[in-house]
């Protein structure tokens, strides 16, 4: 059974930085394609970024945080990472991390199989 637990999390200001984390609890994490969801208060959960499985040599992200967040994976430590710079109010939300091996790169949440329990960021003005 996959497990994916997300820290990093927190408060910070407007302009700030936070790296969040997500630990997946499996035998091979490099042929897991990995992603990063959010959703904020009252609002239906969205795509922020994905990474491809193996090296991850692609990524891909939401252009609400295209230049602003970078996604990056260890398969050595079984993590993702994503990197939140110039972070501003609006990017408040829970952030979830999630895993798929059917295929080398996804972007919607129908194609993600684990979900992590997610991991609150708020940005203060």
């Amino acid at each position: 059974q996959v497990q994916l637990v997300e820290s990093g999390g927190g408060l910070v200001q407007a302009g700030g930085s936070l790296r969040v984390s997500c630990a997946a609890s499996v035998r091979t994490f490099s042929i897991y394609a990995m992603g990063w969801f959010r959703q904020a208060p009252g609002k239906d959960r969205e795509f922020v970024a994905a990474i491809s499985w193996r090296s991850g040599s692609s990524t891909v992200y939401a252009d609400s945080v295209k230049g602003r967040f970078t996604i990056s994976r260890d398969n050595a430590k079984n993590t993702v990472y994503l990197q939140m710079n110039s972070l501003k109010p609006e990017d408040t939300a829970v952030y979830y991390c999630a895993a798929d091996r059917t295929r080398s790169l996804a972007t919607t949440q129908r194609e993600y199989s684990h979900w992590g329990q997610g991991t609150q960021v708020t940005v203060s003005s």
